[in-house]
């Protein structure tokens, strides 16, 4: 009777290590299975984030690829002192501006039709905030700047009124895409003032949210060829005037570090 209780005993021992043995092969069965579908999914992750990265890539790629800056009629048009408009471009698309004017002149109170919209959209953004914004001068034709340039240079002489204004057919005026903006802050004048004043702020931080650029930045006079200012509004739509603003540059150093154009001395 003891042997058989031994036997019996004995067995069960034998039962219970085997099974144990088996639970812990299906433990690591397990922890196998799952390190390799932690494993599985790390790489997914990785593969994931690597075609979003090179999707972002293409996307960048393309858009810079896209700009143009010798069409006359493109958004991105390059025009400084180096490189002109056609005598005879007039945009198609000119609207009256809807947003408070400074003059009267029917002329130069329009934008092309995206610009004109960005701008009515921005201002009343800035009215939200408290902030009063005037539009005094828009779009202005060759022939228009034939006559302000002439004047200037009447009354300060060419190389003063290069400083500050543009001959014929170099005016980014005549693209229909720049705005001046001013304020009662200022009298409603061009000033470098404005830049100072809580209008002039906002614009320098919150223009690119609406596809505009502070064009002639200050201390930039050797690259821009203008002197400081802080009114005077490009259009370049939300996407390239973002990432001109973030890349902190002119437009024409950022077209250089793109590799769109080569030189940005004027």
């Amino acid at each position: 009777m003891r042997y058989f209780k031994t036997s019996i005993l004995l067995i069960f021992l034998i039962i219970l290590i085997l099974g144990c043995s088996t639970n812990h092969n299906d433990q690591d069965s397990t922890t196998s299975e799952l390190t390799n579908e932690i494993n599985n999914n790390e790489k997914n992750k990785e593969n994931s984030t690597e075609e979003t990265d090179s999707i972002n890539e293409e996307h960048v790629d393309h858009f810079i690829n896209d700009i143009d800056i010798n069409d006359d009629a493109s958004l991105a048009v390059l025009v400084n002192k180096e490189r002109s408009l056609s005598e005879n471009y007039e945009p198609e698309d000119l609207v009256p501006v809807e947003v408070p004017t400074v003059l009267e002149n029917p002329e130069v109170n329009q934008l092309r039709k995206e610009a004109a919209d960005a701008l009515k959209n921005m201002f009343e953004h800035a009215a939200e905030e408290g902030i009063y914004l005037n539009a005094r001068s828009g779009y202005r034709s060759y022939q228009t700047q034939v006559s302000l340039f002439d004047s200037y240079v009447s009354q300060h002489g060419e190389e003063a009124a290069n400083l500050f204004s543009a001959k014929p057919g170099h005016s980014e005026h005549q693209t229909g895409l720049a705005m001046d903006v001013t304020s009662e802050s200022v009298d409603y004048q061009l000033t470098e003032k404005f830049g100072e004043t809580k209008e002039g702020k906002w614009l320098y931080d919150h223009a690119h949210q609406f596809g505009f650029i502070i064009r002639y930045p200050e201390n930039m006079e050797h690259i821009t060829g203008y002197t400081y200012e802080p009114w005077h509004l490009r259009y370049l739509g939300v996407d390239l005037a973002t990432k001109v603003k973030e890349s902190g540059l002119t437009y024409e150093e950022f077209l250089a570090k793109e590799g769109i154009i080569h030189e940005v001395h004027q």
